[in-house]
C-alpha cells in the first residue's frame, strides 16, 4: 500500500471513529436528561439541516473554491471543539445549538472525504471499497473504550488479588447503572472531539486536492448541475429510493440500544453489540467490487435495503438477547450494499465536474432529509407505542421493517440504469465508452 492509501485509510478511519463514538448511545442519554421526543427529534436533526446546508454551500464550497484537504481541517476544528463543550451541556437549547454548530462542519467532510479519496485512487471502483473500509474499523475502534469506561470499578475487585484474567472478566462483567451509567456516557462527546480535533491536524497531511473552478458558461451553483440529473428516470428512482432507506436507517440508531439493553445486553456491552454490524461491513466492504460485477447495481441495492427489514423484524417479532446482538450483522451489509453502493454509483455515473456536487446530492437524502424525517417519526412513534414508561418494540420495529420492504420493491421494479455509461446535464444517458 503506497503512502497517498495510507493516508485515505486513516483519514477515513478518523472521519468515522468521531461518529461512531457518540451516535449509538445519543438518545439513550437524551432520554436520560429528560428531553421530549420534539427536543430529541431536533436534536437528531442537526445531521439533517446540516446536510442541507453541505447541499447548498459547503461541497460547492469546497468543489469550486477550495483545496479539500485545508476544507476538512478547518471543519474538524470548529466542529470538534463544539462536540467537546456537550461533554457538560445538559440544557436542552445550548445542546441543540452546539450539536448544529457540530454537524454544520462536520457533515460536508463526509462527502468532501470521499471525493479526496476518489481523486486521489487510480480505480476507486475496485479501490474505495478498503480504503472505505477504514472508516468502518474506526467506527467499531470507537466502542472499545466505552466497554471500560462503563464498568462499575468500584465492585471490581483489584488486580493483584485476583490476578489479570480474574480482574479482565470482572470488570467486563460489571456494568454501571442507572445514573452512574447515565453519567459516563456523555464522554461519548469527549472522545469524539478530541478524535476530531485530531483529524483537523491530520488533514493537512492529506494529499493536495485543488478546487476545480465551474467551466466556462456552466452553473455557478454545483448543486444545480446535479439536480438537473433527477430528469433521468433511473437517477429520479434511485433518489426517491434513497429517501425511504435513509428514513429507515435513522431508526436503528434512534432506539436499538434501548431495545437491547431491554432485552438483556449490559450497559458496557450495548457500543461493541452494536458494532457487530461494522465488523460485518469489513467483510462486506472488502467483496463489495465482486459483488458489483456478479450482481449488477440494482440487486446489489435491493440486498441492501432488505437487510433492515429482516433486523427490524427479528427485533419486532423475536425479543432474544442473543439473537438481537447477532442480527445486528445485518447493518454493516445494509450499509455496504447499499449506502457504499450509491457513492460508488455516483462516482460511475455523473460527469466528472460535478461528481463532488453529486456525492453532496445523495448525502442530502441519506444524511438530511431520510433522517430528518425519520428523526421526528421515530421518536414519536417510541413515545407513541410506550406503555407504562416501556417503549412496545415489538410494535415499533414493524414500521421501518415495512418501509423498506415498500423500498426495495420500488428499486426491483423501476431502477434501470445503463451499462457503463455516465449521465449527462441534458437528461440523457451518454453514448457507451
Amino acid at each position: 500500500m503506497n503512502a497517498t492509501r495510507v493516508k485515505l485509510c486513516v483519514m477515513m478511519f478518523l472521519e468515522f471513529f468521531i461518529w461512531g463514538a457518540w451516535l449509538p448511545l445519543a438518545n439513550k442519554y437524551l432520554l436520560g436528561l429528560n428531553f421530549s421526543a420534539g427536543e430529541r427529534g431536533w436534536i437528531f436533526n442537526a445531521f439533517a439541516l446540516a446536510s442541507v446546508t453541505a447541499m447548498f454551500f459547503s461541497t460547492q464550497f469546497a468543489d469550486r473554491n477550495f483545496a479539500a484537504e485545508r476544507f476538512v481541517a478547518f471543519s474538524q476544528l470548529v466542529g470538534g471543539l463544539a462536540i467537546l463543550a456537550l461533554t457538560w451541556t445538559t440544557s436542552f437549547w445550548p445542546f441543540f445549538l452546539l450539536m448544529l454548530v457540530h454537524c454544520l462542519f462536520y457533515v460536508p467532510t463526509i462527502s468532501i472525504t470521499n471525493s479526496i479519496a476518489f481523486a486521489n485512487l487510480k480505480d476507486p471502483q475496485k479501490e474505495f471499497g478498503p480504503v472505505r473500509l477504514w472508516g468502518t474499523i474506526g467506527w467499531i475502534a470507537a466502542s472499545v473504550p466505552f466497554t471500560f469506561i462503563l464498568v462499575d470499578w468500584a465492585k471490581v475487585s483489584p488486580m493483584h488479588e485476583v490476578g489479570f484474567i480474574n480482574w479482565l472478566g470482572e470488570a467486563l462483567g460489571t456494568p454501571m447503572e442507572g445514573v452512574a451509567a447515565h453519567e459516563a456516557i456523555r464522554y461519548t462527546f469527549l472522545v469524539a472531539g478530541i478524535a476530531s480535533i485530531g483529524l483537523a491536524a491530520f488533514s493537512l497531511m492529506l494529499p493536495h486536492t485543488p478546487p476545480r473552478p465551474a467551466p466556462e458558461g456552466g452553473e455557478k451553483l454545483a448543486w444545480l448541475e446535479a439536480m438537473k440529473l433527477l430528469r433521468v428516470p433511473f437517477v429520479l428512482v434511485l433518489f426517491i429510493v434513497t429517501f425511504f432507506d435513509a428514513a429507515v436507517h435513522q431508526c436503528y440508531f434512534a432506539w436499538t440500544a434501548n431495545y437491547l439493553e431491554s432485552v438483556g445486553v449490559p450497559a458496557n456491552w450495548l457500543m461493541p453489540a452494536m458494532s457487530i454490524g461494522q465488523v460485518a461491513e469489513i467483510g462486506t466492504m472488502a467483496v463489495l467490487g465482486y459483488c458489483l460485477t456478479r450482481l449488477g447495481w440494482r440487486y446489489t441495492m435491493v440486498i441492501g435495503i432488505l437487510g433492515h427489514a429482516a433486523r427490524f423484524g427479528v427485533f419486532a417479532l423475536f425479543p432474544d438477547r442473543n439473537l438481537a446482538i447477532a442480527i445486528n450483522v445485518l447493518h454493516g451489509i445494509c450499509y455496504a450494499f447499499f449506502f457504499a453502493t450509491v457513492y460508488i454509483f455516483v462516482d460511475e455515473f455523473f460527469p466528472k465536474d460535478a461528481r463532488s456536487s453529486a456525492q453532496g446530492l445523495f448525502n442530502f437524502l441519506i444524511l438530511g432529509a431520510g433522517p430528518f424525517v425519520g428523526g421526528f417519526v421515530w421518536q414519536f412513534l417510541g413515545d407513541a407505542v410506550t406503555v407504562d414508561g416501556k417503549v412496545q418494540f415489538s410494535r415499533l420495529f414493524l414500521f421501518p421493517s415495512a418501509v423498506a420492504v415498500g423500498a426495495a420493491v420500488i428499486l426491483l421494479v423501476f431502477f434501470h440504469p445503463p451499462e457503463k455509461k455516465r449521465v449527462e446535464l441534458e437528461g440523457a444517458p451518454a453514448p457507451a465508452h
